[in-house]
């Protein structure tokens, strides 16, 4: 039949046509995809390897690493002071070795400590150590106590300058700084004078000594030589050698101020119809004039005088510029002029008269209750008798001196 009109196809002729255009365009791109898809798993599986392998190196290193740490040997070579802070663990103990030179690695420290309890039982303060010090003789070392720098300690009462008391010498406040400043580093020894101390303390600004500013106005009125006077409250202080006595002193004073903010100055005394440093004063007073169990009744004595008004007529304040204080003041002493005179002079005196304790403190801001005016030593261990009437007091004064209490 003949097929001039198309209408039927050979399937051998039709294999045989030429592969169309869009045919072959589509069989290249699937051929490229599939080898895209190779690639990347190929690239895959090296990515894999690659990690699994550094993985392994990274494991083996650390594994070779264990029980390894930076250390040097010996005892040292220049001499080093560090400071071991109050609450201090051991780890930050040897964070404070390694800045400073001490140790080659804090590790090096913590694990010399091990051997050795007493390390978890080192006190606060300064410590004069070695430079590339191994960590078993940076333990010992620590351990060792007479590598502490000693601590001042200050009791209540002291005044900043030493004063005598029968035939020996009570080391005031800048004596005891004076002392304890002393350091043997390199083979010399090294010390503050009293007097490079009391220069300080006399002719830096009081910002620059860290007086608190509570304190600052009334010190900078104050006589220079007094101006310093019961800011250092009574307590153990750290003192830092080789440095300058205007450091020394703004160390203390610093640490002074925290242990005053503790006692309540300046935050408790608001209530007390006094300024902070007024309160300050009439703990110094406190201090000087009874043993702890009548603070809070002299305290009374002071405030009920203040308000009358009436001199408080202390002992302890014509003393107060003397070398050489007495039980009881001469006539001549109640009647020379100046501002630290109670007998002549009405309130408180210019500045404090000594360092005050934290119970001196807590009765200048918290006093007994009652009408007490006076008082007088009536027993021989210090305890004194309080009276409301001039009358009852001289009683007492009478008693006391039957009794030879002075």
């Amino acid at each position: 039949m003949s097929d001039d009109l198309g209408l039927f196809t050979d399937p051998d002729v039709e294999e045989r046509r030429p592969v169309r255009k869009r045919d072959r365009e589509r069989d290249t791109a699937r051929a490229k995809a599939k080898k895209r898809k190779k690639t990347v798993l190929w690239l895959v599986v090296a990515l894999v390897l690659a990690v699994g392998m550094g993985g392994a190196y990274y494991g083996y290193q650390e594994l070779r690493g264990i029980g390894s740490f930076e250390d040097f040997s010996g005892a040292g070579e220049a001499d080093a002071i560090v400071e071991v802070q109050d609450g201090d663990p051991v780890s930050k103990i040897a964070s404070t070795l390694y800045d400073n030179g001490v140790i080659a690695s804090a590790r090096a420290f913590t694990e010399a400590s091990k051997t050795d309890a007493r390390v978890t039982s080192i006190q606060p303060g300064f410590y004069l150590m070695k430079t590339k010090m191994s960590g078993q003789e940076a333990v010992a070392r620590m351990i060792d106590p007479k590598t502490r720098v000693p601590a001042v300690q200050i009791v209540g009462g002291l005044k900043l300058t030493d004063i005598k008391v029968g035939d020996k010498t009570v080391k005031g406040v800048y004596s005891q700084l004076a002392d304890a400043s002393c350091t043997e580093k390199d083979g010399a020894k090294k010390c503050l004078t009293f007097d490079e101390i009391k220069a300080a303390a006399e002719q830096t600004d009081p910002v620059a000594l860290g007086v608190p500013d509570w304190a600052i106005s009334d010190v900078k009125r104050a006589d220079p030589q007094f101006r310093l006077e019961g800011l250092i409250m009574r307590g153990v202080y750290q003192v830092k050698p080789g440095v300058s006595a205007v450091e020394l002193l703004r160390g203390v004073i610093v640490s002074s101020a925290q242990k005053l903010q503790g006692a309540g100055i300046p935050g408790g005394t608001m209530n007390t119809g006094f300024r902070p440093y007024e309160v300050l004063v009439i703990a110094s007073l406190i201090e000087k004039e009874a043993i702890e169990k009548d603070f809070g009744k002299v305290s009374r004595v002071i405030y009920n005088r203040i308000k009358k008004p009436m001199p408080l007529q202390f002992d302890s304040t014509i003393n107060y510029k003397n070398n050489q204080p007495h039980i009881r003041t001469s006539d001549a002493d109640r009647n020379a002029q100046g501002p630290y005179n109670s007998y002549i002079n009405q309130g408180l005196t210019p500045t404090p008269i000594g360092s005050p304790s934290q119970q001196a403190i807590a009765a200048a801001i918290a006093p007994e209750a009652g009408e007490m005016l006076y008082f007088v030593k009536c027993q021989k261990d210090g305890t004194s008798c309080f009276a409301n009437t001039f009358e009852e007091h001289n009683a007492n004064d009478q008693k006391a001196q039957r009794e030879n209490v002075y």
